[in-house]
């Protein structure tokens, strides 16, 4: 739970939390209040301490912008928040009227502060931990139907409600890491070098470009380690011809089945963009405020960043807030082509003499 609320709380600069716990950054030996407006660190150099005698007995000094050590008010909603996902944790059953009563509030406004402060509801965290739990019980040997219930599903049928969602694969494909699982690929040439193109039976599962054969070959195999992979660019002909005219401007509209593993924020950056028409772009803000909150900026550039099969999720049209092409998983030149070759597309397209 620290990881994630926690992060959120120092990404976000949320005094609430200060009092609460106190980050350490490795780097600089320094550790400070959430708050703290200093440069934010990268993620693996940080350790959350829950008081700053513990962050100074690691060997930290205390910041000299946000002095830590002034004590400071402890936010009494966010205290019961904190408490409420402890409790949503522990091994008991709690609802949401149990939860609220523990923490001495009415489930309405229970329900509307842990929203606010965790970003989503007490019974969508609760599934996420169980989510969490279920993954944990299969890394760790157990057999599905142990992990399910290790984890209070409580039934097969509630877990695979989730899993699609949260796995992109059955639970036991998850425990095998994808193995029996058939991909089959092709790569040919595009308008942007060399692509491949992945399928499973189910659909799409990954779309990349690169400069020779070999690094695409390397990269999907990294991806799938445990899948039988099969070369093969007759059962991919239509998939090919669609993607590979749509590069060129011939084809502004995508319609592909897909196959892809994914959270619940990823899948709906990913509707969003798959819903930005063809030769426009959105800047990574505006992704955010259609999401509901505009703090979730840097959230959406990682969901874009993680999209796996390009040009079909469209992660190409979205542009910084002042209109610069930031970065690609396929390079900055690339995307810069796709999209001004949308543009002439576009454009050509108005240009053409009415049948009228």
């Amino acid at each position: 739970m620290e990881t994630e609320v926690f992060w959120k709380a120092v990404t976000t600069n949320d005094a609430r939390f200060d009092g609460t716990f106190y980050l350490g950054v490795k780097t600089t030996g320094i550790y400070c209040r959430p708050s703290c407006r200093a440069r934010l660190p990268k993620r693996e150099n940080i350790d959350f301490f829950p008081t700053w005698e513990a962050a100074e007995k690691s060997g930290l000094r205390a910041c000299l912008r946000c002095k830590p050590k002034e004590k400071g008010e402890t936010d009494p909603q966010v205290a019961k928040v904190l408490r409420v996902c402890e409790l949503i944790e522990s091994d008991e059953m709690y609802s949401l009227e149990g939860l609220a009563d523990a923490v001495g509030q009415s489930p309405y406004h229970l329900q509307r502060s842990f929203k606010e402060i965790i970003g989503v509801s007490p019974k969508k965290y609760a599934e996420a931990k169980r989510m969490d739990k279920f993954k944990e019980g299969l890394r760790a040997g157990s057999d599905v139907t142990a992990a399910i219930y290790d984890s209070g599903f409580g039934s097969s049928s509630r877990l695979y409600e989730k899993a699609a969602e949260n796995l992109g694969m059955t639970p036991a494909a998850y425990k095998k890491g994808g193995e029996g699982i058939e991909i089959n690929y092709t790569i040919t040439d595009c308008e942007l070098g060399r692509i491949l193109v992945a399928r499973t039976i189910k659909g799409l599962c990954n779309v990349a470009f690169a400069d020779d054969d070999a690094a695409l070959e390397e990269n999907l195999k990294r991806e799938f380690p445990k899948a039988e992979i099969v070369k093969d660019a007759s059962v991919l002909k239509h998939f090919v011809d669609e993607i590979v005219k749509h590069i060129a401007g011939k084809k502004k509209r995508l319609d592909l089945p897909l196959d892809i593993q994914a959270t619940a924020f990823q899948m709906r950056v990913w509707e969003l963009l798959r819903k930005i028409p063809y030769g426009e772009t959105v800047s990574y803000s505006q992704i955010a405020e259609m999401l509901g909150d505009k703090k979730k900026v840097r959230a959406v550039a990682r969901a874009c960043a993680s999209n796996r099969v390009a040009v079909v999720i469209p992660c190409h049209r979205v542009v910084g807030s002042d209109g610069k092409l930031t970065g690609y998983r396929w390079g900055v030149e690339r995307k810069e082509r796709l999209l001004a070759a949308e543009r002439r597309s576009k454009e050509a397209k108005k240009q053409e003499p009415s049948n009228v």
